[in-house]
């Protein structure tokens, strides 16, 4: 198991309960990865209103004509179930004075239905509780403070993987190393989500799919020159009342459309504005719903409780990575997926709001028990390939010409970038013609009805296939 986020964490102890003998080799202590840091929640249709048809519908829709519909309603009927499986284990989620879970409403979603942990602290209260699960399990071993350089492969089978250490054989190998959006300069991540299981991935023979397909969330602090900039902002803020303010101080939008419509609207109120940032007004919101969120803005200079925050889009999320079925398997055999390093085609050009951590539970326990039923072959020799993470100018070059607006200029310059992932976010975000989504083409800004459902797949070799998922 590579990754020690809640995909990784939650697989190892479904394995684990199901008899498997798992072990996490994890980059960074638990405490620091991304999902850690997470502020949004869990999507899953709870509430009587709703049904997981409507939640179907909202993520097909936000998808923007490219989700893989099959994914789509694994997730939505699974997820109800997955959030009554970890209340029995013990999270606290909010609840309201009657005892009931808090439902909380973000940007696409038709009713509530988002569960949150400390308002918006989801992530570490989410990942401390399966760290502390994990723990308490004989049968998982942690390997902290440990990288993965490559997986032990032979371009057919992936045997396990190669840490920094020596080699781990396995018959089931899970990449759950999370995202890549700290790949982009400015960027809501921490700087460690650099995309390198895909990279681990490619290198071992497997495919990869969607990587044109970064969402850029639209209220990242805007602090040029300081750690703060690019902080993220939850969603859940505009949900609860926060309005986006133009420099004449007047609503330009609607602050719980879809991302990808949000972040158009303040890309281009920030061009009518001539740079300058939009800002967001947060003064109605009660902080105590969200004191992580004003605690950091209050750290990084501003009091978001009397003025409004100066905000601009920043890489956030990347709907594409390893392409996998539904139960994580990828082409290379015994190699699985789970998390956003994954691509099920669930997210289609753009995510639905919180539906990332409900991928995290169902998917990963999906691929959990997928991966018992392999067995073990004598593994080959392990192949010299040796992970390389990618320089400072790469991240400058991947804002610069493959940011939340792209060109077909811009994006060839990308080819001969040192770094495997850039080369491949540059060559398939080139092959896509159109904007879609997170994907938007100064030279293309129409939607081809050509390409609906049609995923982009990003082979071994450097090639690009199209191919349509059921």
């Amino acid at each position: 198991m590579v990754g020690g986020g809640a995909a990784g964490l939650w697989a190892a102890l479904c394995a684990a309960e199901d008899g498997g003998s798992v072990c996490i080799v994890s980059r960074k202590p638990l405490a620091e990865s991304a999902s850690f840091h997470a502020q949004g929640g869990l999507a899953a249709a709870l509430d009587p209103e709703d049904s997981p048809a409507q939640h179907f519908a909202d993520t097909m829709a936000a998808g923007r004509n490219l989700c893989r519909a099959s994914a789509v309603e694994v997730l939505t009927e699974e997820g109800p179930g997955i959030v009554d499986d970890l209340v029995r284990r013990g999270m606290n989620f909010d609840r309201q004075p009657d005892g009931t879970l808090s439902l909380a409403l973000e940007g696409g979603h038709t009713r509530r239905r988002i569960i949150h942990a400390g308002g918006s602290q989801t992530g570490r209260e989410i990942t401390g509780a399966l760290a502390q699960m994990v723990a308490d399990n004989d049968r998982i071993e942690v390997l902290e403070e440990t990288s993965a350089v490559a997986l032990w492969s032979d371009g057919q089978r992936c045997h396990g993987v190669i840490t920094e250490d020596g080699a781990i054989g396995s018959p089931a190998t899970l990449m759950a190393s999370g995202g890549a959006a700290a790949l982009w300069r400015r960027t809501s991540n921490p700087w460690g989500a650099i995309g390198a299981g895909p990279v681990l991935a490619s290198a071992a023979g497997a495919e990869l799919a969607d990587l044109e397909f970064c969402q850029f969330h639209p209220t990242c602090l805007s602090a040029p020159g300081t750690k703060f900039d690019g902080a993220l902002i939850t969603e859940a803020i505009r949900g609860e009342g926060a309005t986006l303010l133009n420099q004449d101080g007047e609503r330009f939008t609607d602050e719980l459309a879809p991302r990808d419509d949000v972040t158009a609207a303040i890309l281009a109120e920030i061009e009518r504005q001539d740079g300058r940032e939009v800002r967001l007004d947060l003064t109605s919101v009660d902080p105590a719903r969200f004191p992580s969120v004003f605690a950091m803005l209050e750290n990084a200079g501003f009091d978001g409780t009397r003025e409004p925050v100066p905000v601009s889009p920043g890489a956030h999320y990347m709907m594409g990575g390893i392409a996998v079925d539904l139960d994580g398997r990828t082409s290379v055999q015994g190699l699985y997926a789970a998390g956003e390093c994954a691509c099920t085609g669930l997210h289609g050009a753009n995510r639905l709001a919180s539906n990332s951590l409900t991928e995290c539970f169902v998917f990963g326990r999906r691929a959990a028990r997928s991966g018992l039923g392999e067995t073990s072959v004598a593994p080959p020799p392990p192949g010299p390939w040796r992970f390389d993470p990618p320089l400072v100018s790469t991240r400058e070059a991947v804002w610069e010409h493959a940011g939340p607006l792209r060109d077909a200029a811009g994006l060839a310059r990308l080819a001969d970038d040192p770094y495997p992932l850039a080369r491949a976010i540059g060559s398939t975000a080139l092959a896509r013609e159109e904007s879609r989504g997170g994907h938007r083409r100064t030279d293309f800004r129409e939607t081809d009805p050509g390409l609906d459902f049609t995923h982009l797949i990003y082979l071994p070799d450097g090639e690009i296939e199209l191919r349509r998922w059921d």
